[in-house]
């Protein structure tokens, strides 16, 4: 049997001001940990101290601003009163569009916010738990990076390019005893898929075998486990989770 008691433990969340990134970050503080939420602007930063309610704190990220991170791992370490145990790479974006049509603009953003910022981020907070000998990296990457979506070149090779950048730094940081692994959600009901009408609802719950969108709390619940003790044993493994949409 495991604990997902995380007393003791400093957990950051980047993209945690809603959505799964929001779920996450409650989930932790629930299970004792000490938190730090990221957003992009001040007001979500606000909000995410507010829901973790003395737990943790939230605090500006700009993830496209990687000159200003060195500073930021300075200012998480403050406030979280030690160095961070379990990184969560959640913070992303995305710029649809038929490629051919694709500026420039938005192929960069959304490489270097859901890819090279995570490469960056890991890199720097992996240095604290590589001299502790122990640490958890969790990157959030999506079922459109292993099987593709229409007009999703950018946001597709940014999420595949994370599922290899994860099991190559697994074998980097496996000796320290960190382990590295990614989740992959699939549909996750949010605001968006409630502004969907019942018939394009019911065209994208005919592909996914359990026959229901997946909860935030879903991706939470993965992202706990992969945490905990009871994954000791795994590293450089994606987790899908999308009920059966891909196998």
């Amino acid at each position: 049997m495991f604990s997902l008691d995380f007393t003791g433990k400093v957990v950051l969340v980047t993209g945690a001001s809603r959505g799964i990134g929001k779920v996450i970050a409650q989930s932790f503080a629930a299970a004792n940990a000490t938190v730090i939420g990221t957003a992009t602007s001040q007001s979500g930063a606000d909000s995410i101290s507010e829901y973790l309610a003395g737990k943790g704190c939230g605090l500006v990220l700009n993830a496209l601003a990687p000159e200003t991170f060195e500073d930021f791992v300075t200012q998480v370490e403050e406030k979280a009163g030690g160095k961070v145990d379990i990184l969560v790479n959640n913070a992303g974006i995305t710029r649809d569009g038929l490629f051919m049509k694709m500026k420039d603009e938005d192929w960069n953003a959304v490489i270097s916010c859901n890819l090279t910022a995570v490469a960056k981020l890991s890199q720097l907070f992996m240095r604290g738990m590589m001299r502790k000998r122990a640490g958890r990296i969790i990157n959030i990457t999506s079922v459109v990076g292993e099987m593709g979506n229409f007009g999703q070149c950018n946001y597709a090779a940014a999420k595949a390019g994370l599922i290899g950048f994860t099991k190559s730094l697994a074998r980097e940081l496996g000796a320290r005893n960190i382990t590295v692994n990614c989740i992959a959600p699939g549909f996750i009901e949010s605001d968006m898929t409630s502004a969907l009408n019942d018939e394009i609802k019911e065209g994208y719950l005919k592909n996914i075998p359990l026959g229901a969108f997946g909860q935030g709390q879903d991706i939470a619940d993965a992202t706990l486990f992969l945490a905990s003790d009871g994954a000791k044993y795994i590293t450089g493994t994606t987790l899908d989770v999308n009920g059966g949409l891909y196998m």
